[in-house]
Formats: structure tokens, C-alpha cells, sequence
């Protein structure tokens, strides 16, 4: 069964396009960071460790994706990402599910900002 969920999320994510793709992004953040709180107010240490450092790769794979010269508030997200990377990391490092916590509730909003938007370029398309 977990080579046909493989296959499966292989084959939408090469057939995605770049706005379905910046959401599916943002929807695996999403959960990092609550299954990263669920194990932080648990005490696994290890599993919040591991979600969180998923998160912060998702987020740096965001800001590194950004196209300055194309979009004039690339600048002011990249200030945004750089703030999440550097909470997402006192949050591992703390082991603060309060931080974390902060960190969901920006990225929540992220998301549902960007689904938004993806939702608006297919309606145009």
C-alpha cells in the first residue's frame, strides 16, 4: 500500500501546477507544525525534532523559490520566511509548543492567502 500512496503522490506532484504546488507546500507545513506541537506537548523530543526541521526546509524552499525582480513584495516575504526559520528553530531548540504554536497560526494564514490566490489564477486560466 505505501507504494501505491508513493506513486500516487509522485504522479501529483509532477503534474501540479506551480500555484497547485506552492499550495500542496504550505499544506505540508501546516501539518509539520501541528504534528510537531502534538509531539512537543506529548515530550516526544525526537518526532517534534523531526517536524520541525521538515518545516524549516519547506520554508527555506519558499524563500529560495521567491523571484525578486518579478514580484515587488518578494522582499517583504523573504523578511517573513527569515522570521519563521529563526522561530521554527527557538521552537526545536526550546522544545516550545507555544512557538510553535505562533509560528502555525502565521503559516495558516500564509496558506490560505496563497490557496486563495491559486484558486483566483484557475478561475482566470
Amino acid at each position: 500500500m505505501t507504494n501505491a500512496a508513493s506513486a500516487y503522490t509522485t504522479a501529483s506532484v509532477q503534474t501540479a501546477s506551480p500555484a497547485r504546488l506552492l499550495v500542496m507546500l504550505y499544506d505540508r507545513l501546516v501539518l509539520d507544525c501541528r504534528r510537531a506541537i502534538m509531539a512537543q506537548r506529548a515530550g516526544d523530543h525526537a518526532a517534534a525534532h523531526g517536524h520541525l526541521l521538515h518545516a524549516q526546509d519547506i520554508v527555506a524552499e519558499l524563500q529560495s523559490s521567491l523571484r525578486p525582480e518579478l514580484w515587488d513584495g518578494a522582499e517583504a516575504l523573504s523578511s517573513l520566511y527569515s522570521h519563521l526559520l529563526v522561530q521554527l528553530v527557538q521552537a526545536n531548540v526550546r522544545r516550545d509548543a507555544t512557538v510553535t504554536a505562533q509560528c502555525l497560526d502565521l503559516i495558516v494564514g500564509l496558506a490560505d492567502a496563497w490557496r486563495q490566490a491559486a484558486l483566483e489564477t484557475a478561475t482566470l486560466a
